[in-house]
Formats: C-alpha cells, structure tokens, sequence
C-alpha cells in the first residue's frame, strides 16, 4: 500500500486515462514515462518575495503538466477549506452519473445553511445542472440535492468522500458534509487540495464548469435560474481560466486557481487568505515577471 500515493500521483497529473484506474506493478510504475517540469526562464521562483506580499497562510502553487511545485507555504497544515469541499462532491457525482439523469430535489432542502440557489422542494433538475450550480455559484442546496441522490443520505456520501480521499492519497483530508460548512472534523491542506483540483480538472466536464462565468439552468417545471461564478477574477484576467472559492468564518477566504502563462497551466492554492484576490494578483504579477 505504501506505494498508492506515487501510482496515483501519475493519475493524477493525466499519465493515464482516468477511465481506466488499474493497480499497476512496481515496474509498470518505473516504465512510465513523466511530462517535463516547467521551464521558467533562467530564474529561479522568487518564493522569499512573494511570500512577503501575500496574506494567506497556507499556499501551493503547481505546474499542472509535469506536477512539479513551484512554492509552498504550510502545504500539510491542516485547516477549514469551505467550499473547496465541493471539488470531492463534485468528483465523486461526476464520476457516477450521467449528466442528463433527472435528479428531484429532496424535502427539506430549504433547510439548508450558507450560500444556496434556493432549489424548490420536488422540483427536478438534470445532473449536469446541478454540478453547474454547485461549482459556479457554489450553491450548498445544490450539494446536498447531489449527495442524497447519490448515496441516499448526507451521511453515507460523506463516508464516500472520505473513503475516495483515501484512494486518491490525500492523507491530509476529512470530510463532514459535502457543501463545505465548518465542522470539527472537516479539513484539509493546500497540498491535497491542489491534488484534488488538479485530478478535478482532467473531468470535462467538472473543467468546463469551473471555467464558466456566467450560465443559467432550468427545471423540468420551467423555473430558470442565472449562474455567476463566484471567482471574481475568472473571466476579467486572461491568465485566470477556472477556479472555485471557498468562504466561512473558519476557514477564512480560499481560492484556487487555474492559471495560463506561456503555454503551461498551473494551480494555485490559497487557503486562510485575508485579501485572497490581491494574493492572486501577486502571484500572477510573479508568473508574468519570469517570463517577461
């Protein structure tokens, strides 16, 4: 078992077809070959300068391609992460189910606390809609209606998320509801996070909802609902191509990131941030300037 981590580690960074998830042979594993790390420049990254300028606490930033980490703030500090939570939500459905399968949205689910797209109760919505509405507007009812519809209970699809943080190797994660709500026992680290977003975005279609802006979803029963992304730099830079965010009062701001600059892809974590968008434009100002 000690070597999951580097076999899924090769998933994880798109070695392999995610449809297919084998358990390899130690000499399958050495055979396979590895994307090159990213080339900036001549320079080394500037991690004394920018971590100077950012607030966050906890911070990782990844070349998507090859998996090398390019810096690293209290990566395996354990912390509230908020609706970076949805990422595993949004994994699990999206791995389980077709996109136009008809979902009712469960009794109670006004009930539910935080951000939410106020769903009616008995109202049906398509899959694919839902995981819109969970991660573009990041709509915890939406989490919910998501969870019991897969495993019946809040409860049993909690137990899901974190059996399926095991078998992606984030030793670093625990899971108390599928929204992202504070909890005790509900954490995670800007190391497993970027794992996680980073095995996120090789899903269709989990990348392109990130990626979206703007969107509007419909019920069976007619009711439309307009969708705004809550990353508020995800369609206004250019270097900013997907994203998901994350607020409560424990975990503070969390953003992560997927950002373009000369032809590679990185991802950007941000964890227990005071002014996570000005932390985002530091990095980016760093990314632009090892190029330059």
């Amino acid at each position: 078992m000690e070597s999951l981590p580097l076999v899924l580690s090769v998933f994880l960074m798109g070695l392999l077809p995610l449809s297919v998830v084998p358990t390899p042979s130690p000499s399958a594993v050495a055979s396979l070959s590895v994307v090159a790390p990213a080339i900036i420049g001549t320079q080394e990254f500037p991690g004394q300068r920018l971590a100077r300028s950012l607030s966050a606490s906890g911070v990782v930033i990844v070349d998507l391609q090859s998996g090398q980490e390019l810096f690293a703030r209290y990566a395996d500090t354990r912390r509230s992460v908020g609706s970076l939570t949805k990422l595993m939500t949004a994994v699990i459905i999206a791995e389980s189910h077709e996109m136009d399968e008809v979902v009712t949205v469960p009794k109670g689910i006004e009930k539910t606390d935080g951000s939410t797209m106020r769903l009616p109760p008995g109202s049906h919505f398509t899959v694919g809609d839902l995981l819109s509405a969970l991660l573009i507007p990041s709509a915890n009812d939406a989490a919910e209606t998501l969870a019991r519809y897969h495993s019946g209970s809040r409860e049993a699809f909690v137990k899901e998320m974190n059996e399926r943080a095991a078998m992606l190797g984030l030793r670093n994660s625990s899971f108390a509801n599928p929204s992202g709500l504070d909890d005790t026992v509900q954490w995670s680290t800007p190391r497993d996070i970027a794992w996680l977003a980073s095995y996120a975005l090789r899903n269709p279609e989990l990348r392109s909802r990130m990626s979206t802006a703007h969107a509007t979803i419909k019920s069976a029963e007619g009711d439309i609902f307009t969708l705004e992304h809550t990353h508020a730099l995800l369609g206004k830079d250019s270097m900013v191509i997907a994203g998901k965010t994350g607020t409560t009062i424990a975990a503070k701001q969390c953003l992560f990131s997927l950002v373009t600059e000369h032809g590679r892809e990185y991802v950007v974590v941000l964890l227990g941030s005071r002014e996570r968008y000005a932390d985002m434009r530091a990095v980016l100002r760093i990314l632009v300037t090892l190029f330059a």
